[in-house]
């Protein structure tokens, strides 16, 4: 099987994952930057990868605006992200509902995969973002119970990356 992991990061995360996994696949492996659709319908699996931002999964466009050419192709979809692995209703309701929305695309496989988030390697705009969410958060009179993790992970300082969390996407890439 001829396949490509595509990846957009901007911390490093992503990438790494990237990396991660194109090596396991013996995949190519690109920056989003570098690949457009011509590029894509060469290969007979895509592994998409992008970090995670106000429950859009950076880049991802570029697979589900073409849906329609890449839909015989075998395609995984992750992203990176601070959100604990064990929230998969947030995850499912907003994340997969926001950057999948038509039929078509409901049927990629997507993953999540813990990333990074090192405050001293943020940008102005994304701390800036945090501070705000966190103070925003902190307000309310009776958080919900997703609303106080969100305040918790606005102190999140670390790498959370995880090489053995691809498995579940090889595997999947790898089924016939």
């Amino acid at each position: 099987m001829k396949g490509i992991v595509v990846y957009k990061s901007k911390y490093g995360s992503t990438r790494a994952y990237a990396e991660w996994i194109a090596e396991e696949l013996n995949f190519d492996l690109k920056d989003a930057k570098e690949v457009g659709l011509g590029d894509l319908l060469k290969y007979d699996a895509i592994v998409y990868g992008g970090g995670l931002y106000a429950e859009v999964i950076n880049g991802v466009h570029l697979i589900t605006k073409n849906i329609d050419s890449l839909e015989n192709k075998k395609i995984a979809i992750f992203s990176t992200g601070i959100t604990p692995l064990d929230c998969r209703e947030y995850y499912d309701k907003y994340v997969i509902d926001k950057n999948f929305r038509t039929d078509k695309t409901k049927k990629l496989k997507v993953f999540n995969f813990m990333g990074k988030m090192i405050m001293s390697e943020l940008s102005f705009v994304h701390k800036t973002a945090i501070i705000g969410l966190k103070k925003l958060m902190s307000s309310k009179e009776n958080p919900t119970p997703m609303e106080k993790l969100l305040i918790d992970l606005c102190d999140a300082d670390g790498d959370f990356s995880d090489k053995s969390a691809i498995y579940e996407l090889v595997n999947y890439i790898k089924e016939k």
